[in-house]
């Protein structure tokens, strides 16, 4: 029996333990972004405790930051860690929101593509060999309009991110079209909350002052939070379901008119 023979086996499912070892990584390194408490340091909590130190090292070492917010926004959305909004909010605060946007479009790409390419050739492929008809019918659905579809679920913000890296990896959509599909539908959302972090430090500004008088109060259930997430409006999330349901109008005109014929 040859050596792709006993991976096959090992596995039992036809996947080889080789193609797994990424999907293994991602596992661990998740794992032990929790185990060592590193997600304290994606909370507006650390944010606002280090503003000013921030704020200094962006000041005197403007691109070697902005490379670091690069990386660093690849990591957490290859490994779908938790707080990619706040480093989206974070980045226009730092870097301004234009720049900020720029950078955080290019991040979540590379990000999301390493992680769309590890899900598709650890477990896309054989998944798809095996699948039943109904998943390949879905497959023949959703490859007909690729593109419109995968803009719909960037640009409505109810779909978790790393779950649109993850799923069209399943459905055999083509790299191209994941990259273009990404870099087009999320630039809406991240300019928008990039520009939304140029006010970022009002709010910081305001929280430790709340904090304070809390503290000075003699208090001793004072905390510093604020919710990232409150800056998730009802206008904001209509308006990009509005831009998503313009992206499906292709999908609905052309089933209309294969009705009509």
């Amino acid at each position: 029996m040859n050596k792709s023979a006993d991976q096959k086996q090992a596995t039992g499912k036809g996947v080889s333990v080789r193609k797994l070892i990424p999907i293994l990584f991602i596992l661990l390194a998740i794992g032990a972004f929790f185990i060592f408490g590193l997600d304290e340091y994606l909370t507006f909590r650390a944010l606002s405790e280090n503003r000013d130190r921030l704020i200094n090292f962006v000041t005197d070492n403007y691109v070697v930051a902005g490379l670091l917010y690069v990386g660093l926004y690849i990591v957490v959305v290859a490994l779908s860690l938790p707080g990619g909004l706040l480093m989206t909010v974070t980045g226009g605060f730092l870097f301004g929101w234009l720049a900020a946007g720029f950078m955080t479009v290019f991040a979540a790409t590379v990000g999301g593509t390493l992680l769309f390419v590890i899900a598709a050739t650890s477990l896309g492929e054989p998944l798809r060999k095996k699948a039943g008809p109904a998943l390949k019918k879905l497959e023949a659905g959703f490859a007909e309009n690729a593109l419109n579809y995968l803009l719909f679920l960037r640009l409505v913000p109810i779909f978790p991110f790393w779950l649109v890296n993850i799923a069209p990896a399943f459905l055999g959509v083509k790299l191209r079209t994941f990259i273009v599909g990404t870099v087009i539908g999320i630039i809406p959302g991240t300019f928008v909350f990039a520009y939304l972090g140029g006010g970022l430090d009002s709010i910081i500004r305001e929280q430790q002052a709340v904090y304070r008088a809390c503290v000075d109060s003699g208090r001793t259930d004072c905390m510093l939070d604020f919710q990232i997430t409150s800056l998730v409006t009802p206008e904001i999330i209509l308006s990009f379901c509005a831009l998503g349901a313009i992206a499906l109008l292709p999908v609905v005109i052309k089933k209309l008119r294969r009705q009509k014929t």
